[in-house]
């Protein structure tokens, strides 16, 4: 533990216009165990754009010291480039211990830029700290999230990003906070920062998608065919749910690349994933190791996913979802 503190830690909160990242809170959970390590003297928020102004009163229950708004013409929308200049800006005036995100794409994207531009090392989805005086050792997946690498982070300021779902987002319980200032910060940014933004943008349907549903019915090669997921469709929406599926199904061309859990897909962290046929190789568990329950279908018991899985059904899912199915119609109210 280091005997003098520098300074805060500045956690930059992931937005898109105004609307928090699902995942934003976990940065805040993460610095707040800096604090506890006696590593950093504070957390303090950064919110880029006018937009995201309301969003400070909500991150009062995370005991954050100072929400720093970030105002300027070229922050109106999503710009890593300039979102990345103006916390290089904020730093040199707060002068932080460290800088912290969500490992979200955006998250990466702008501590990248912000390492670049002040020649420092990031340290990318990290899982685990233990901070020192001069170095801090941490654990962060590597590898689509197959391996966990030990190393040790040397910087005058520490960038790391949280591995997404790897810490709560829910506020510390019985957290007693002193009170929040808010302060204004207006950067000097060039007109090349804001080459690369977001200008323009298609509305798509709005409803549940795979990496928001509370529950995923995911298939695998035992699903059969592409017509066999229907009986997953049909389950999915009687609980709220979507659908996922493995890479060999997407190999086979029974379902788009953009209902993949794994790896090389989408990860998700449902209340409830019910893998039904899916073998469980590590780079579909990389996807889908979030989930709180996990209910596997499988005709295999020492499959890997069976052995993983907090609940499994030893069956063929083609008899075992349609018993299911009715009986959740059964319970239904009429």
């Amino acid at each position: 533990m280091s005997a003098t503190i520098a300074g805060p830690v500045l956690v930059l909160i992931e937005h898109d216009r105004g609307v928090v990242a699902d995942t934003a809170f976990q940065a805040l959970v993460f610095a707040r165990g800096l604090v506890a390590q006696g590593a950093v003297t504070s957390v303090d928020a950064v919110l880029i754009g006018a937009d995201a102004d309301p969003v400070a009163d909500s991150l009062r229950a995370y005991g954050v010291g100072v929400v720093w708004q970030i105002h300027h013409e070229a922050l109106s929308d999503y710009a890593p480039e300039a979102w990345a200049d103006a916390v290089v800006e904020l730093a040199e005036s707060v002068g932080p211990v460290a800088i912290v995100a969500t490992g979200s794409d955006r998250g990466n994207e702008v501590l990248a830029h912000v390492g670049a531009v002040l020649d420092a090392p990031f340290a990318a989805n990290v899982t685990a700290t233990t901070t020192g005086d001069d170095e801090w050792t941490i654990t962060r997946t590597r590898w689509g999230g197959s391996l966990l690498e030990n190393a040790t982070l040397r910087a005058p300021i520490k960038l790391i990003s949280t591995a997404t779902h790897a810490f709560s987002g829910e506020a510390p319980a019985g957290l007693v906070s002193g009170e929040m200032a808010t302060g204004l910060f207006t950067p000097t940014l060039s007109e090349a920062a804001a080459r690369t933004r977001i200008v323009d943008r298609v509305s798509l349907a709005a409803g549940i998608t795979l990496t928001t549903a509370p529950v995923v019915v995911s298939g695998g090669r035992g699903v059969g065919s592409p017509e066999g997921f229907a009986i997953l469709e049909e389950l999915a929406g009687l609980l709220g749910g979507a659908v996922g599926c493995s890479r060999v199904v997407t190999n086979n061309g029974w379902r788009p690349h953009a209902d993949q859990v794994g790896q090389t897909g989408k990860r998700v962290a449902p209340d409830l994933y019910i893998a039904c046929g899916i073998s469980g190789a590590i780079q579909h568990w990389v996807g889908m190791m979030a989930a709180k329950k996990v209910l596997a279908i499988n005709i295999d018991g020492d499959a890997n996913m069976v052995s993983r899985a907090d609940y499994a059904v030893i069956g063929d899912l083609h008899e075992v979802l349609p018993a299911i199915i009715a009986e959740l119609k059964a319970r239904k109210p009429a």
